[in-house]
């Protein structure tokens, strides 16, 4: 009998593996689910806050994806489509329009607000002119002793430059429409230093309320304004200012003072220089415009002479 003693003792070892639940590969597999269900939802998102019309561009680009290069490359073709490199307009499409548009293919503007817009921006440009003219009479050296007789102010007209008189510098002889020879300096180079605004000008003459020697009957003060601004007018020509640059030529006499509290003040012999805005040009090319009540009937010229029209009927008047 053979010896037990003798044979070698093995033990077996068996390694149990921990369960499925115990690993970490379900989290990737999770992770991977959360992360495909988000760019799931991302595009769900996208997808419903589209236009249909954008819609159908996307898709038209990726049908034809030579479609920049055959039509030249980054923005060529139609502009106005969404898609660069060419195509019908689809923000057009399917009820859609643009901002500003009106359903029968009118710009939808609100007037209003496009003239107060127009409006500031004219007035910044007529602030940058009062700066700029401002600026010219000081470099000038035959402008700038002559500073204190130059009135620069914004109107609702525009600009306004006005020469006064001082009382032992008149611009005009006594009673007399001709110019000084200082004062033609001085209107020569200021219609130079307009010469390059593109806005039409207005001349009005003024005077104080020293009645003329002729009286009110005769050659009154309206005459002497208005042919002193005409002077003025024919000056600035020859300062090299365009004809058809001026708008207007007005005398206003006494009626509009400077000085309202002595109409007899040298200051209120003056002119005035207007650069005009859009609406005062307006204004004085179209002759104020005009506002008809009611169409009036016509006028018949015969052989025989003037037809008027005829009265229309009197209801209260008894009929027989």
């Amino acid at each position: 009998m053979s010896d037990d003693s003798q044979r070698p003792i093995i033990v077996k070892r068996i390694k149990k593996g921990g369960h499925a639940h115990h690993g970490g590969a379900w989290k990737i597999a999770y992770a991977d689910f959360v992360t495909a269900m988000m760019a799931f939802f991302l595009l769900m998102w996208l997808l419903g806050s589209t236009t249909r019309a954008d819609l159908q561009g996307i898709s038209e680009y990726f049908q034809t994806p030579l479609k920049v290069s055959l039509m030249g490359g980054s923005g060529a073709g139609d502009t106005t489509s969404i898609i660069k490199g060419g195509g019908s307009d689809l923000t057009r499409a399917d009820g859609q329009r643009k901002a500003g548009d009106s359903t029968d293919g009118r710009k939808v503007t609100d007037t209003r607000q496009a003239e107060a817009e127009l409006a500031r921006a004219e007035m910044a440009k007529l602030r940058l002119l009062k700066e700029k003219v401002e600026a010219a009479i000081a470099a000038n050296p035959i402008l700038s002793q002559f500073r204190h007789q130059l009135l620069i102010d914004i109107t609702t007209e525009g600009l306004r430059i006005q020469i006064v008189d001082e009382q032992n510098r008149p611009m005009f002889a006594i009673g007399s429409a001709e110019l000084q020879p200082y004062t033609r300096e001085i209107v020569r180079e200021i219609g130079a230093l307009l010469d390059d605004v593109p806005n039409r000008i207005g001349l009005s003459g003024h005077t104080d309320a020293t009645r003329y020697y002729g009286g009110e009957r005769g050659y009154s003060n309206w005459e002497l304004s208005a042919d002193r601004g005409n002077a003025v007018r024919r000056e600035l020509l020859v300062g090299g200012m365009q004809e058809q640059r001026i708008a207007r030529v007005i005398g206003l006499a006494s009626s509009v003072l400077l000085n309202p509290n002595d109409a007899h003040d040298p200051v209120n012999r003056r002119v005035s220089i207007i650069v005009m805005n859009k609406k005062a040009e307006e204004a004085a090319m179209n002759d104020g415009g005009v506002v008809e009540a009611e169409k009036p009937a016509a006028i018949q010229v015969t052989p025989q002479g003037i037809i008027a029209p005829a009265e229309p009927p009197d209801v209260d008047a008894p009929h027989g």
